[in-house]
C-alpha cells in the first residue's frame, strides 16, 4: 500500500464507497473509487488518484489482496459505466 501511494482511510473508504471492479478475477472481489489529489494547479497530468483493492472472504474473514493505484486524470466513475 505505502509503494503505491495509498492509505489505510483509503481503502476502507473504497471498500465501503466504492464500484465494483470489472477486471477482478474469479472468485475474487474488487472495488474501485476515484480521488482527486489537492493540487496547485487544477488540471496537471496527475490530478487524479483511481485506486482499486481486490479481496476475498474466507471463513468470514475478509482478506486483502493487491491495491492498485493509478495516477492520471479522467478516469471514468461508476455512474459512466
Amino acid at each position: 500500500m505505502v509503494q503505491r501511494g495509498v492509505s489505510k482511510d483509503e481503502i476502507e473508504k473504497v471498500l465501503n464507497d466504492g464500484w465494483e471492479a470489472q477486471d477482478a478475477k474469479s472468485g475474487t472481489q474488487g472495488k474501485t473509487m476515484v480521488f482527486v489529489i489537492a493540487t496547485e494547479a487544477a488540471e496537471t497530468p496527475h490530478s487524479e488518484q483511481e485506486v482499486t483493492v481486490y479481496y476475498k472472504h474466507i471463513d468470514r474473514q475478509l482478506i486483502l489482496l493487491p491495491v492498485k493505484a493509478r495516477y492520471g486524470q479522467h478516469f471514468p466513475r461508476a455512474e459512466e459505466s
